[in-house]
């Protein structure tokens, strides 16, 4: 018979099972800090001993790091999405940038229709919520906030769509463009008339969600995805006008 005796699961591998599966919901992020061992033990209603044994497998399977009297970090479990190489070599070509816009487009086309089916009530506060503190910076003369809470919007989206591989994904992917790998998103906040527009899309693409419209949610992100792409076009565009009119002026002030 294929039956064989149940074996009582160990108090650490219940411990370690838990955490491994906040990191893979996105719920503790890299670089997240543990709570303290006396903390987290209370927390957890297990013993010093048990939580030691748990953190020292996540910490060998890579998932957990610890900082010399600091505490225990979430691994940085995105680092290695793309090498270094193939980061400068994003960096260093413009085709790189439509490409990125296009998978996004793509990408996050889809995750917002899932979320309009499956996001639950709490996920949609969350993006409401999100999209209120946009709003809210909206109003401020420095864009900083509002080009940080751009990233915050789209990935709660992402979140809210229930897939972890593309949560992951997409995760990296903002990584680097928070690094200014594909473009200066706060250049782009700071024309107010493309900061309107901004705001604009994204209160469609938040209420298309609130509404559980998936049709209606996907064609708003396509359209403000779109959007970025074209007026990225024209950036580009009219730095070259600038070179170009500062080399005839320059020689210009030589004749």
């Amino acid at each position: 018979m294929p039956f064989r005796a149940v074996q009582p699961e160990k108090i650490s591998t219940s411990v370690t099972h838990q955490i491994e599966l906040l990191i893979l919901r996105g719920i503790l992020r890299p670089g997240e800090r543990l709570p303290s061992e006396r903390e987290l033990s209370e927390r957890m209603g297990i013993s010093r001993p048990s939580l030691r044994e748990a953190i020292a497998e996540l910490q060998q399977k890579g998932l957990l790091t610890s900082k010399a009297g600091a505490g225990i970090y979430v691994a940085d479990v995105l680092g290695g999405a793309f090498s270094p190489a193939l980061t400068r070599l994003f960096a260093d070509h413009d085709e790189a940038v439509l490409d990125y816009i296009g998978f996004r487009r793509d990408m996050e086309g889809l995750a917002a229709e899932r979320a309009a089916r499956l996001a639950s009530d709490t996920d949609l506060r969350v993006i409401q919520a999100i999209y209120d503190k946009m709003l809210a910076a909206h109003a401020k003369r420095d864009p900083a906030d509002e080009a940080l809470l751009d990233a915050d919007f789209h990935l709660s989206i992402i979140e809210a769509s229930h897939n972890v591989i593309m949560l992951h994904m997409m995760r990296s992917m903002y990584d680097l463009l928070r690094q200014g790998v594909f473009y200066n998103r706060q250049l782009m906040f700071r024309q107010r008339s493309i900061r309107d527009n901004l705001l604009e899309q994204h209160r469609a693409i938040n209420e298309a969600i609130q509404a559980r419209d998936p049709v209606a949610a996907r064609r708003a992100v396509e359209d403000h995805l779109t959007f970025v792409e074209n007026a990225l076009i024209e950036q580009k565009k009219a730095e070259r006008h600038e070179e170009i009119a500062r080399q005839r002026y320059e020689h210009e002030q030589r004749r």
